[in-house]
């Protein structure tokens, strides 16, 4: 047993509006430079949709994330080691810019300084690449609320891999269908393939903190890691031809405080906090050979962190106390651990990504009266739950490898709690059937409720200070996050890395490190 530590995340999908102030204030934060005009670290996408860049999903396309070869070993999805290197100059697996989308600017100087005049004047939109005029036909959310929907979510690769008796009942006439937002970072992976298919070794994780960088000094733009990467979250910047991605705001990380995405959220809805793991049983949970067997290989890495041998391991490893004791205290070791409401977005790269969600819970006891049913059984409810307007399928194509059980156990947890919460608010009546159709006690449920729905900051957020002993150290991480930086903040030096050993993370065609 190898301890290790990882910095993650959580969100609860239920409380995402789709209000966009964490990708905006992650834009002003990280990617409000020249060059990186169409770079969203964060975006959140509607559901049903095919995403942003286009289809970022369809892996038989973009070759991103691993696969098992013939022996059972994990290998790149976008080919061995030599493959990768012939490829360096004509590499077709890649999104153009027309998957993302071309970023405008105006000429505001003609519009503000138009002469007098009967008619309002008016400017065209012009291309930050070109500069020349250009027609706006796509963007990071272009299909935001549905409004494209219509036209564009039939080609969800989520709905392709559903069955088709279950995609035909998806339908998008806007009145008719479902949605939910979807907010999406880097997963800064356990087993990133971003980090295995980058030939100049500029693509790395941090040891103490697990979180994965860009050093722009040696990145020479081949853009492997942009193939590699199966959420499509490494983007290139087109001033300085080099990778960028989200940093998991590593500057505010070391200080104790969450992510600008997570402090700006309207609804509360990210939780933050420190994972211990067994670096050596990375690579034996990402191969399991059945991806519905992801998940639970994938938790199995999970060390508890009140384990005393885990403990004392840690401290072998060299994580401090305080480290060790936020583990204890991490709302997502419990949300993705203790009450298994969490799950891994697309289990099935075997990335083993370090982003997890709580699936969205519609309107339960809207669907319950629908049929004239009781609210209050329990055997009611949780058979509504698989008539939701969002498709078992769906979700499970999302979050499960497509293991509909899986999702139902959680939405059911969920719709449980909400039930025995209502029964002791109400009443004080304390709701048995519940409980033993959970498998959980009255307590976890109540702590549960109280994770989701009360939370204060320190709860949601259980980030440790990093340990930094001299004050050149600090200096000098300083400079490397400025915001003045030509290549953008955090993207210079080497910003105080530690790489992690290469022998944690597979190479793609069984080469050894």
């Amino acid at each position: 047993m190898r301890v290790m530590a990882q910095v993650a995340m959580v969100m609860n999908l239920d409380k995402c509006i789709g209000c966009h102030t964490c990708s905006v204030t992650c834009k002003q934060t990280w990617t409000n430079r020249e060059g990186t005009e169409y770079v969203w670290f964060n975006n959140v996408e509607t559901k049903p949709g095919i995403g942003y860049p286009k289809h970022y999903e369809d892996q038989e396309r973009w070759k991103g994330g691993w696969q098992l070869d013939k022996h059972g070993r994990l290998k790149l999805r976008s080919g061995s080691r030599g493959k990768r290197l012939l490829g360096l100059f004509a590499n077709p697996d890649l999104p153009s810019i027309d998957d993302y989308y071309e970023p405008i600017t105006y000429d505001y100087d003609a519009l503000i300084n138009a002469p007098a005049g009967p008619h309002t004047p008016v400017i065209r939109p012009k291309s930050a690449l070109t500069g020349e005029d250009t027609a706006i036909t796509w963007g990071a959310n272009w299909e935001d609320d549905l409004g494209g929907a219509a036209e564009h979510a039939g080609g969800d690769p989520n709905l392709a891999a559903m069955p088709r008796h279950a995609a035909d009942k998806v339908k998008f006439e806007f009145e008719r269908t479902f949605m939910f937002h979807l907010p999406r970072i880097c997963e800064h992976c356990l087993n990133p393939a971003c980090v295995s298919a980058c030939p100049s070794g500029a693509m790395y994780k941090r040891e103490e903190d697990g979180i994965v960088l860009v050093d722009q000094n040696r990145c020479r733009g081949w853009r492997m890691c942009v193939t590699a990467c199966p959420y499509k979250k490494v983007y290139v910047n087109h001033k300085t031809g080099k990778a960028e991605k989200c940093t998991f705001c590593f500057p505010r990380i070391e200080a104790g405080q969450p992510t600008v995405c997570a402090e700006t959220c309207v609804g509360r809805l990210r939780y933050i906090g420190l994972v211990l793991y067994d670096a050596d049983a990375v690579t034996a949970a990402a191969s399991v050979p059945d991806p519905q067997d992801l998940l639970e290989a994938q938790r199995s890495v999970f060390l508890d962190p009140s384990d005393v041998a885990v403990t004392r391991a840690a401290l072998d490893a060299g994580i401090p106390q305080d480290w060790i004791d936020a583990a204890r205290r991490s709302p997502v070791y419990d949300l993705i651990t203790r009450y298994r409401v969490a799950l891994p977005l697309h289990p099935e790269y075997r990335t083993v990504p370090m982003v997890w969600y709580i699936p969205p819970l519609s309107p339960v006891l809207d669907a319950v009266s629908e049929v004239d049913g009781d609210n209050s059984d329990p055997d009611e409810v949780f058979h509504a739950i698989r008539e939701l307007r969002i498709p078992m399928e769906y979700l499970a194509s999302l979050f499960a490898a497509g293991d509909t059980e899986v999702v139902a156990g959680v939405l059911m947890k969920l719709s449980a709690m909400r039930g025995y919460m209502r029964a002791r608010t109400l009443d004080g009546a304390v709701a048995d059937d519940l409980l033993t159709a959970t498998g959980m006690s009255g307590v976890d449920i109540e702590s549960l409720y109280r994770l989701l729905a009360i939370a204060k900051y320190d709860e949601r957020y259980v980030i440790p200070a990093a340990h930094r002993e001299t004050a050149a150290e600090l200096e000098s991480l300083g400079t490397g996050c400025s915001l003045d930086v030509d290549g953008g903040p955090g993207m210079s030096g080497d910003n105080g890395r530690v790489l992690l050993p290469l022998s944690v993370i597979p190479h793609g065609d069984g080469d050894k490190p």
